[in-house]
């Protein structure tokens, strides 16, 4: 346990005082997926089996989110999903 504990003040120590920043590379990223995955997630044929996630969202976002999910009678969660779905297609109908 101490070694774990150790490695782990290493990190805390490192990123305390190291600038990553200077890490982070800006360039573009090749994606591929396979021309049938791509078909299927742009034709809305994709079996639906969903996971679960977690992400950082600003607490006044979710409040708008909440808000505009309760005015088109639809659970939040459900809205952002269609919203991810919506720009994905989009996003792979440009490629």
């Amino acid at each position: 346990m101490k070694k774990q504990e150790k490695e782990i003040k290493d990190w805390i120590r490192y990123y305390e005082h190291e600038n990553i920043l200077n890490e982070i590379i800006d360039e573009d990223v090749a994606l591929s997926l396979d021309d049938q995955v791509r078909q299927d997630i742009i034709s809305g044929r994709r079996k639906r089996k969903l996971k679960n996630i977690t992400i950082k969202i600003d607490p006044l976002q979710i409040i708008a989110i909440k808000k505009l999910a309760t005015m088109k009678s639809i659970p939040y969660q459900t809205l952002i999903r269609h919203w991810l779905a919506e720009d994905i297609k989009q996003e792979l109908e440009l490629f």
